[in-house]
């Protein structure tokens, strides 16, 4: 290993790598802060630019600084406008968007950037010493285990439930699961639930969703409440940009916590930054405890710091299955898979060995990244959190053109915006109604991976005998059910506490 990190070294830190890492940070960064775009769009269109540079190492290291970029600079519209800039963003919103309208905008942005920082850094010292044990852990998992593991990111519904409001999580995860059995099933190629249009056959797109659910709202909130948009951030001063020393300390456990749980979900092929980020939420909020954990949902530093912790470490975990078992761990990583290819490179447990500029370039390149993303982002946090000081006037309109644009570019077709001002005014009402719309997103997000997992492990086991024969899919089963049962135990033992009192 020490002589694969001196190799590393020696390639990441000559000047053509150097430059791909700046040049993939700052185009990630800015491409993540607008809502929709997210990097999937971005590193399919560089594949043709990165594969003129004839260096594979140099390529990859320029593609895998988009990504990670993106994934670093998408907290930036969940923090200021609600509207997360990508899937792995969208629990940055839970706790960062009412931080910046309680006048912490500077605060909230100062947190997500070190949160960031070190969830990446410790992702990629992980990566840098397990990379080859934790490839075979990666085979180990089949259908059945995926199957668990959807079940477990589902029992998480419960850390985005207030007092009293465990049905209404429970009927929109529900809503959710629903939703994402519209269009063709991956194991029978017919259409669901389509009401016979052709553009929904492909199903309804995640950005489509987030968008109706997050930021849509947020603007017909601004609309329809005048006050409410002319208070908190929206001053033209910004300040307080640090955090406090005891805010600092509150956060140590939770990124150590989360940069090993990202990374380690980041290695599962399938799983991903989103689904880091939904979980490391839920566990810090399970493990808070009384008026610590009421704060979740109303700018708990805890809060933000978990899932901007977790979807870095997990953003960096996902090179895991790609360079050692060539296994594309999401959409994005698939893409990346393609341009390797692309580049004549062949992924797999031999890329270590036979070309180890490649794979150890790659890895240094991430501290660098992660050095380069902090020092990028901080100076330019007073700046940035002035989109909170632009008018109403002009904000709704900004919100509005990069939700449609978002919604537009994802599918490329016009009823994709129909779709998105449907499930907008639907979104609207339910927050009206008090309904909590994170459950809705989790039940949609693992829908799809549940259904055909579960179905997929019925046909090999010829039943419900998966579960009890597989002793990995036994373990995490047992753990969603603890998930599900120890905050109901928690409200339990509160409400006799208080009839005691």
């Amino acid at each position: 290993m020490i002589e694969g990190i001196l190799i590393g070294l020696s390639a990441a830190f000559s000047i053509q790598n150097l430059l791909m890492v700046i040049a993939g940070c700052l185009i990630g960064t800015f491409i993540g802060m607008l809502p929709g775009l997210g990097p999937m769009s971005i590193i399919a269109i560089m594949i043709p630019v990165a594969i003129t540079l004839g260096d594979p190492a140099a390529a990859l290291i320029l593609l895998a600084g988009v990504y990670y970029g993106a994934i670093f600079g998408g907290s930036t519209s969940s923090i200021l406008l609600n509207a997360p800039g990508v899937a792995g963003t969208v629990a940055t919103s839970f706790d960062g968007y009412p931080m910046a309208q309680n006048g912490q905008a500077g605060k909230a942005l100062t947190i997500a950037a070190v949160a960031s920082f070190a969830g990446g850094t410790l992702g990629a010292i992980l990566l840098m010493i397990f990379a080859p044990v934790l490839s075979q852990v990666a085979l180990s998992f089949h259908s059945a285990e995926y199957f668990a593991l959807m079940v477990v990111g589902l029992s998480a519904i419960a850390a985005f439930t207030g007092t009293g409001q465990v049905a209404k999580a429970l009927m929109m995860t529900i809503l959710g699961l629903i939703l994402a059995t519209v269009g063709e099933g991956a194991l029978f190629n017919l259409p669901r639930f389509t009401m016979g249009l052709m553009d929904l056959q492909s199903g309804i797109s995640f950005i489509t969703l987030a968008m109706a659910m997050f930021a849509l709202p947020e603007a017909m909130f601004l609309v329809i409440n005048p006050v409410r948009s002319a208070s908190g951030g929206r001053s033209g001063k910004i300040d307080n940009l640090r955090f406090s020393r005891e805010e600092g300390r509150a956060m140590v456990p939770v990124i150590g916590r989360q940069s090993v749980q990202g990374f380690f979900i980041g290695v599962l092929p399938g799983a991903g930054a989103t689904i880091a980020s939904f979980l490391g939420y839920a566990v810090e909020r399970n493990l808070a405890k009384g008026e610590e954990q009421a704060a979740f949902g109303k700018g708990a530093v805890k809060g933000l710091a978990a899932p901007e912790t977790a979807n870095n470490a997990a953003c960096v975990g996902s090179f895991v299955p790609l360079l050692t078992l060539g296994i594309p761990g999401s959409g994005t990583t698939a893409i990346l898979l393609g341009a390797l290819i692309a580049l004549n490179v062949t992924p797999g447990p031999r890329l270590m060995t036979d070309t180890p500029e490649i794979f150890w370039a790659v890895i240094i390149s991430m501290f660098i990244g992660n050095l380069v993303l902090l020092i990028l982002n901080l100076p330019l946090i007073p700046y940035i959190a002035k989109i909170l000081a632009i008018p109403r006037t002009y904000l709704i309109p900004f919100i509005l053109f990069f939700t449609l644009m978002g919604a537009y570019i994802g599918q490329n077709n016009a009823t994709e915006l129909l779709i998105l001002v449907g499930l907008g005014v639907m979104a609207t009402l339910l927050r009206f109604a008090d309904y909590p719309l994170a459950p809705l997103l989790i039940g949609f997000i693992l829908g799809t991976m549940l259904e055909d997992n579960f179905a997929r492990s019925m046909q090999l086991y010829r039943g419900l005998d998966f579960i009890f024969e597989r002793p990995m899919t036994l373990t995490l089963l047992v753990v969603a059910l603890l998930l599900v049962l120890l905050p109901s135990y928690r409200a339990h033992r509160v409400r006799k506490r208080a009839e005691n009192d």
